[in-house]
């Protein structure tokens, strides 16, 4: 796919570590200039550092893509600094707290809910408005298996992403005639920060048995799922609407 992104602008929410990180380094490999968006402004920077050293083209934006204001600013700023909006890719997310539904604390389900749904509706209800000036553009939204599947202790994070996969069903349908593509990737496994801290936090939440898991029989890299979601944003997927696609290792086939 070399070049598949060369004259296009990507934003990429979530760009400061993992799944986010590795997209957006794809996406300037690929030619695409860059904003990379996250609210830790220490891990954004970096991965525009690494961009940059590259020889990529690429700006970071802080941003809490739970706040309206700062979902608005991200992607003026986009347009603002690139003139365009051709892909972007809604990361952002958080794992909430690994409890039974009934223990879960209202404070614990707002925020999971509030970053990973309502913070891709907000990034969805901006950057579709951009796109639509334009006549194009792709838009792929990270769900999970576990918005595919449930997992006990996960009630929060599974409502979230399984909310995102009929949100992006739902947006793709709509938009679908204005040349706008709207798409979701579904994870596994994947070798991420976010669990790396589950597999810190939860004795009963081990590697091993995430491995026994996955047919494929290993966790996977962020830099697997980035080439999902950059096949998904570039022009070779050009009929490929409304999908959510696992990139699972085999694990929701079973």
């Amino acid at each position: 796919m070399a070049g598949s992104m060369t004259g296009k602008t990507a934003l990429i929410t979530g760009g400061a570590s993992g799944i986010g990180r590795a997209t957006a380094i794809a996406f300037a490999r690929e030619g695409a200039k860059v904003v990379v968006a996250d609210c830790m402004t220490d891990g954004g920077e970096r991965t525009v550092r690494t961009i940059k050293q590259a020889g990529g083209q690429a700006v970071f934006v802080a941003a809490d893509v739970s706040r309206r204001n700062d979902v608005e600013t991200m992607v003026r700023k986009t347009v603002e600094t690139y003139g365009r909006l051709d892909c972007a890719f809604n990361n952002a997310g958080v794992e909430g707290r690994i409890v039974p539904l009934a223990d879960c604390k209202e404070e614990d389900w707002e925020r999971t809910i509030a970053v990973n749904l309502t913070g891709v509706w907000l990034c969805m209800k901006y950057e579709i408005a951009e796109m639509l000036k334009q006549g194009s553009g792709s838009i792929v939204n990270t769900a999970s298996i576990a918005g595919m599947v449930g997992f006990q202790g996960f009630g929060a994070y599974c409502a979230s992403k399984g909310g995102v996969i009929q949100l992006t069903r739902t947006a793709a349908l709509e938009y679908a005639k204005n040349g706008v593509r709207i798409n979701a990737v579904c994870p596994g496994a994947i070798r991420t920060p976010m669990v790396e801290r589950l597999l810190d936090t939860y004795p009963d939440f081990t590697e091993e048995k995430l491995i026994a898991l996955e047919p494929v029989g290993r966790i996977a890299k962020p830099e697997e799922v980035a080439e999902a979601v950059l096949w998904l944003s570039s022009d070779a997927a050009s009929f490929v609407i409304g999908l959510p696609m696992p990139v699972d290792g085999g694990w929701t086939a079973q």
